[in-house]
């Protein structure tokens, strides 16, 4: 099997908060992957790259934009056969890349056209773009980012659903990611289960609560001295990430510059501020969201087995088990980025075609 580029391999972020995301050094975005062998006979898929307007992320105090972007991937004959409708899955990238680096990363169009040659059904994949001023949304509710979480389950749906051959049920519909994808995925999908049919995760971060914060006066100094959301493009990856994780969990609308609550003040961390942090970590809402949970017609949750995010995932899985939730789990050989676009082609989009609803033909 072809070994991964991991230009230095996963790393601890801030005090292991988002633990092996799978960038080697402060401001990396992309990591080479490796992939499947290419399937002989696949017929191409048809990608169209589109901007949907998201109301919910309107006005962000951040000034992050409302009109995103969005990949569509179609199936081969969706063009030919004009009375066809579709199954689709919403594929969420990880933190600091978009979703042009998330396609690279998982090997699109390869490993979509390899699985549809392999005997899944055909659906349409959409991958939008959530990448803001601090390299992330973490796919939640916020005045300081906008509702991003909005963004996915109502406003991106809508216009799929409106402007694409879908099948417009819950149960025709999947949604998917990968790291902070991963969470955006487990975290939506407690919340919208009358949007859609089947989950599935692959290596989510933030899953924990976060009860110890590694203060850091230097880091610190320097998030404070910031004076617009667009000064943060001189820091570090992990200290961008600190930012992107307060703007999401953690805003602040009086707070000017950066409309943020920082875990830190004055070399103290702050309780108050991680207590909201824990607020959004799914491992603390899974019990108020069991019951939603269990709405679903699959659940899918992986993770390598050299990933640092490896133990939470485990606890996740735990977790679905103590409430009775039906799920498939998987620790397969490999890091946080290696073997994932495997698992695209040879797990995940098959999942999906056993999981969601197909019309009849």
């Amino acid at each position: 099997m072809q070994r991964v580029n991991r230009r230095g391999g996963a790393r601890a972020l801030w005090a292991g908060m988002l633990l092996g995301l799978g960038l080697a050094t402060p401001g990396a975005a992309q990591v080479g992957t490796n992939a499947p062998p290419v399937v002989a006979g696949a017929k191409p898929v048809t990608i169209e790259r589109i901007k949907v307007h998201a109301p919910s992320i309107e006005g962000s105090l951040e000034g992050d934009s409302a009109d995103r972007d969005v990949i569509v991937i179609l199936p081969p004959g969706y063009a030919a056969d004009r009375s066809r409708r579709y199954p689709v899955v919403y594929a969420l990238h990880g933190y600091s890349i978009g979703a042009e680096q998330w396609m690279a990363e998982i090997h699109v169009p390869q490993t979509v056209e390899g699985a549809f040659a392999r005997g899944v059904k055909p659906m349409i994949l959409v991958l939008p773009d959530s990448k803001t001023v601090h390299n992330g949304s973490m796919y939640s509710r916020s005045v300081t980012t906008g509702d991003f979480e909005t963004f996915i389950a109502r406003d991106l749906v809508r216009y799929i659903d409106g402007h694409y051959r879908t099948v417009p049920t819950r149960e025709s519909r999947g949604l998917a990611g990968h790291s902070m994808g991963g969470y955006g995925t487990t975290r939506i999908g407690m919340k919208y289960p009358e949007v859609f049919g089947a989950l599935y995760m692959l290596s989510p971060c933030c899953l924990s609560p976060r009860e110890t914060f590694a203060a850091d006066p230097a880091v610190e100094a320097k998030l404070r001295a910031l004076r617009s959301p667009g000064d943060a493009a001189t820091l570090g990856w992990g200290e961008r990430a600190q930012l992107a994780s307060a703007a999401a969990w953690s805003p602040n609308p009086k707070a000017p510059p950066l409309y943020l609550d920082l875990p830190v003040k004055d070399g103290q961390v702050q309780p108050d501020v991680l207590a909201r942090w824990t607020a959004n970590a799914p491992l603390a809402m899974i019990d108020q969201y069991a019951g939603n949970l269990r709405r679903y017609r699959g659940i899918g949750l992986d993770v390598g087995d050299q990933d640092g995010l490896k133990d939470d995932a485990a606890k996740l899985h735990a977790a679905l088990d103590r409430y009775g939730i039906a799920h498939r789990y998987a620790v397969y050989p490999g890091t946080h980025t290696s073997n994932v676009a495997f698992r695209i082609q040879d797990q995940v989009l098959p999942f999906f075609s056993e999981t969601l609803v197909f019309p009849r033909r």
